[in-house]
């Protein structure tokens, strides 16, 4: 009797083991919903913003209970409505397609990325596959459109960036930083014509923002940068079109009561970046792909 109950002892260990490396082995894989918010490390690949070339929007990293914490709710900006934009790859690698219902995400999509490292996009409107399957996909390929699907009050784009590990991170897009606490007027290269892999904020380097931007038609846009921990300008003119190729483009910056700086000639993807110092002074910005050309008035003097 007592060997019996030692062999049935011992099957149900190996029971109990075999289930407990199943069930670890299960959620290794299983996209979890919730993550800790602790920034583990910054992500390789280079993001862009998840929407169509020159629309802006807010990226707002809010503080107050978002789950998780350092997810980014991208939202209207000035007049434009988010409500059924096309939503875009931030980075290429393999998109997985989920649908939670009228819970959490709803219909959300989760990319793979080369380096490990992963980006979600949840309460889409729709997707262009369906749930329970998987695509290769590109940087600025679409793969769903905004919505209010799940847990959702009103039409956004939540956004996240996880590290290897599944940690959301810090997200950067264009080259911009949205720590927690921060909303930034974004503006997207994603899906330009010629696929400049520069965005303004790589360009200018470290600190900076966007503040402002203007379009060169289809061919380009110039885009204004500051950098508010030493009140510098930077502005920078990226191509859209003979992307690789040079050609003419140029870039400029004048401060009020100073002296105008321009960058110009033939570059394979951008002119600049020309900063200088204008903390509350007025500034002239501009920049040319070409023949289109553009230059603004006096603004953003504080």
């Amino acid at each position: 009797m007592r060997q019996r109950l030692h062999i049935r002892s011992r099957k149900r260990r190996i029971a109990l083991l075999v289930a407990a490396l199943l069930t670890a082995t299960a959620a290794a894989f299983a996209p979890a919903l919730v993550s800790n918010a602790d920034e583990y490390s910054a992500q390789a690949v280079t993001h862009k913003s998840p929407f169509n070339c020159n629309k802006t929007f807010n990226a707002n990293n809010w503080t107050g209970g978002h789950n998780p914490s350092n997810s980014i709710d991208w939202q209207d900006y000035g007049s434009d409505d988010i409500n059924g934009e096309n939503v875009r790859a931030t980075a290429g690698g393999t998109a997985y397609f989920y649908n939670e219902g009228n819970t959490s995400y709803g219909k959300w999509v989760q990319i793979i990325h080369s380096d490990g490292t992963r980006t979600r996009y949840a309460h889409l409107a729709t997707m262009i596959q369906g749930a329970g399957t998987s695509k290769s996909v590109s940087q600025g390929t679409v793969i769903g459109t905004v919505g209010s699907t799940g847990g959702s009050n009103a039409p956004h784009l939540h956004y996240e960036q996880r590290n290897s590990s599944g940690t959301v991170v810090t997200p950067t897009v264009e080259g911009i930083q949205v720590p927690l606490g921060a909303k930034k007027a974004i503006t997207s290269s994603n899906g330009c014509a010629g696929g400049n892999p520069y965005t303004a904020g790589e360009v200018c380097g470290s600190g900076y923002s966007q503040i402002n931007q203007h379009a060169l038609g289809s061919v380009g846009a110039v885009f204004l940068m500051y950098n508010s921990s030493n009140g510098y300008n930077c502005v920078v003119t990226l191509k859209y079109t003979s992307v690789g190729t040079a050609s003419a483009v140029s870039t400029s910056l004048e401060v009020q009561d100073g002296s105008k700086t321009t960058d110009s000639g033939s570059f394979a993807y951008y002119a600049g970046p020309v900063k200088k110092s204008a903390s509350n002074t007025c500034v002239k910005w501009g920049g040319s792909v070409g023949s289109t050309t553009w230059t603004s008035a006096w603004s953003h003097c504080d």
